[in-house]
């Protein structure tokens, strides 16, 4: 499998400290509130948050990060993901209905992208490989468009 690119690492970091802040604002708050009110002693929620708040941000974004990967064969992209339940998801590419490349401002920033292939049907119609370069991502889609166009000949 190739492995995403780096800049999709700090990606997920900053998204993991983003969230983490704002659950230990929330946690705060609430010691704050409890606090004035004599119910709890200072660090009574804080400190018992703080310890899986550092476990999101220092060592589960790298985690993360390195159980991605993708494979692009002739007729398949194969796309893995997941700690504690690997998942891999194969998208025959003839099932492709149309195919997107995004970038939020974080992404764009760190130079990824999001290669999202829409597929026919329903259920996990949207397949979604993280982490490439814009570069990558638009000659995947190229490629696969062209494949595309070949088999509706």
């Amino acid at each position: 499998m190739i492995p995403l690119e780096r800049g999709q690492l700090l990606v997920m970091r900053v998204r993991a400290f983003a969230l983490a802040l704002a659950v230990f604002a929330a946690a705060a708050v609430g010691e704050a509130l409890l606090h004035e009110k004599g119910v709890v002693p200072r660090g009574a929620i804080t400190l018992p948050v703080l310890v899986p708040l550092l476990w999101l941000v220092a060592i589960s974004p790298a985690r993360r990060f390195r159980a991605w990967g993708y494979q692009r064969t002739q007729d398949e992209l194969h796309v893995r993901h997941g700690i504690l339940t690997e998942i891999e998801t194969v998208v025959p590419l003839d099932r492709v209905q149309h195919i997107d490349i995004a970038q939020g401002p974080l992404e764009r920033a760190c130079r990824v992208s999001r290669l999202v292939l829409h597929t026919a049907g329903t259920a996990n119609s949207q397949v979604v490989v993280p982490g490439l370069s814009r570069e990558a991502a638009e000659s995947m889609r190229d490629d696969i468009r062209a494949r595309i166009r070949q088999e509706a000949w």
